[in-house]
């Protein structure tokens, strides 16, 4: 029988190598620069005269680019060679990949606009080496949930007011109360108070008891509800940032799963699943194996090589 263990040492020895080049704090420096420089091409094509003269110049640095990001797939890919599944577990490298990937798809290479948009998507990786965008970008997502009940409740009020402001000034001031759907859209601007002085001067030629109208809307709207999305988000932003300490205070290890946007692995420590357990334990074997086979024997003769794999737990 085959010993499986020289391929399982092969791509123990490339994930090693890799994990090294990715984990150098040049890598990181140079993949952001360039992550910069792609965003600056984006801008340069945006005026047209320059794009036109300039054209091979900035195709060609955009292939330099996409080539580098491509390296950089590759050596993340083979970074988690020993451990594949840990690389899918981390949404920073799916997200990576995506982008990365779809820029050799032939439909997406032919769709201008689409493609364009993955090359700005490209920006938003900054976050992978900037810790504070990256607990922004926690934070935010984190916010979500609270987000969407803020602006149900917002809606609701917006609603409410609007049918309120239809039936009270509708036939004075059709331009802006006409219909529910106009009244929305003016108590919608109203919410920042731009515009507010005037809409209360048109509105008490109208009746004195609009001033109560306003100052009620402008009071729950602008002020109660949004000092409440200003809460979800701080709240969202503490979170973010204990998640991200967590983070720093576990590094990743070799056979645990890299830390992603959320700060965490998935699991506990000591909570990992079955075939996370199996798959360290294996290369915690294979490391034991080559150490013994390294050691002298009593009688001073080199180590004894191994002749068979352990079986899996």
């Amino acid at each position: 029988m085959t010993d499986p263990k020289p391929a399982g040492r092969g791509r123990m020895k490339l994930a090693a190598r890799c994990r090294v080049a990715t984990e150098a704090p040049a890598f990181g420096l140079v993949v952001f620069c360039a992550i910069l420089f792609n965003a600056a091409l984006m801008g340069v094509e945006t005026y047209s005269g320059l794009a036109a003269e300039h054209r091979q110049v900035l195709q060609a640095a955009e292939n330099c680019c996409l080539a580098l990001f491509t390296l950089e797939m590759l050596l993340r890919l083979g970074a988690c060679a020993d451990r594949p599944k840990a690389f899918f577990r981390d949404p920073w490298n799916l997200f990576d990949l995506v982008v990365v990937a779809c820029a050799f798809v032939p439909l997406v290479r032919e769709n201008t606009t689409l493609l364009r948009l993955l090359r700005l998507a490209r920006v938003l990786r900054t976050a992978r080496f900037l810790p504070h965008l990256r607990i922004l970008l926690i934070a935010v997502g984190r916010s979500l949930p609270g987000t969407a009940s803020f602006l149900f409740v917002g809606a609701l009020v917006l609603y409410v007011y609007a049918m309120v402001g239809w039936l009270c000034f509708a036939d004075s001031d059709p331009q802006h109360y006409g219909s529910v759907g106009r009244a929305m859209l003016t108590l919608f601007l109203l919410t920042t108070l731009d515009g507010l002085t005037d809409a209360v001067r048109a509105g008490l030629q109208i009746s004195r008891f609009s001033i109560i109208y306003y100052a009620s809307y402008a009071l729950l709207a602008s002020f109660v509800l949004v000092n409440v999305l200003i809460g979800v988000v701080l709240n969202s932003l503490d979170e973010a940032r204990e998640i991200e300490d967590e983070a720093n205070r576990n590094p990743k290890q070799p056979g645990l799963p890299p830390a992603g946007p959320g700060g965490g692995t998935g699991s506990g420590p000591g909570t990992g699943t079955g075939s996370d357990v199996r798959e360290r334990i294996a290369t915690a074997r294979r490391a034991l194996d080559e150490i013994e086979a390294s050691l002298p024997t009593a009688d001073g003769r080199p180590g004894r090589q191994l002749e068979a794999s352990h079986s899996g737990p």
